[in-house]
């Protein structure tokens, strides 16, 4: 079997999209990490608010968008709001999970996204599932169920806030996929951090309460910092290398997920944790390899 070569510039573009996204993944693991720490001081809703005007003034700062305003106009500014109002769903429901669950926990459920988002492709953008995949999607789900165990003195009703948060990332990630062929990466990203803001506002602003400690005031701003250099970074490791090369690596924030839980919390997953984990993971990688079998990448 003939093995592809690349130029030399092809592959230095492809491992440095390999290192934006790892970074990604640990800007998004800090996110969490003091999303969990602020929110047993503070609403979820008011950490919510904060972690996305945050992330807007991020993006202002960086993008600038001022100086090119052709980028951030959309001929589809409902399909925005949509997409924006299931990142902000995603979030608030993933902040209410980490009151009571580990960090792993989270962070394995929202995994199976890529689950909903494969059996729902062909439907709603005409990429329709074969039989290979529907069976690693029925694996995936059984993942989800070995993390949750419904019905036994392991179920954590918590877990709910982040079947729904993982439901609410699908749409926003099928959202993104709908608008990338129309809509830049500037505009979708400063959209994704402003309709949230504004959509917080008026249901966070009356329940929010004044951090008692400066290191609760650092946590809230770490959310959105972390969160706005995150997103930045997903964007640029996307121009550098395609999807098909860089999803495998959004997989190393299970580990991250752990060590952030274990340093900074003292937990460790449990063994329902770690097999949900391997067979959503194992389930989601095959996937990702069968996708690039059908297209010839």
């Amino acid at each position: 079997m003939s093995v592809p070569t690349h130029s030399g510039s092809d592959a230095a573009s492809r491992l440095h999209g390999i290192v934006l996204i790892c970074g990604a993944v640990i800007m998004f693991t800090f996110l969490d990490s003091a999303a969990k720490y602020a929110i047993r001081f503070l609403p979820a809703l008011e950490i919510a608010w904060v972690r996305f005007l945050a992330h807007a003034a991020f993006a202002l700062i960086v993008l600038r968008p001022w100086r090119n305003l052709e980028l951030y106009r959309t001929n589809r500014p409902i399909a925005q709001i949509i997409r924006s109002a299931f990142l902000f769903l995603s979030t608030v429901f993933n902040f209410l999970a980490l009151r009571s669950l580990r960090l792993d926990q989270t962070a394995t459920i929202m995994f199976s996204a890529v689950f909903v988002i494969a059996a729902l492709s062909g439907p709603l953008l005409g990429d329709w599932v074969g039989p290979r995949r529907w069976a690693a999607i029925v694996v995936g789900f059984i993942g989800v169920l070995v993390v949750m165990r419904p019905g036994t003195s392991g179920f954590e009703p918590a877990m709910l806030y982040s079947v729904g948060a993982m439901l609410a990332v699908s749409g926003y990630l099928l959202y993104t996929r709908h608008l990338a062929a129309t809509d830049s990466p500037e505009g979708m990203i400063l959209m994704a951090a402003l309709v949230p803001g504004l959509l917080l506002t008026p249901i966070a602003a009356p329940v929010a309460e004044w951090p008692s400690t400066v290191a609760v005031v650092a946590a809230l701003l770490a959310t959105g910092l972390c969160g706005g250099l995150g997103h930045w970074l997903l964007i640029h490791a996307h121009r550098l290398a395609p999807t098909s090369v860089l999803s495998p690596f959004l997989y190393t924030q299970i580990i991250w997920m752990t060590l952030a839980g274990y340093l900074f919390f003292g937990d460790l997953p449990d063994r329902y944790t770690l097999l949900g984990a391997v067979l959503i993971v194992g389930s989601a990688l095959y996937i990702l390899y069968r996708e690039r079998v059908r297209r010839g990448n």
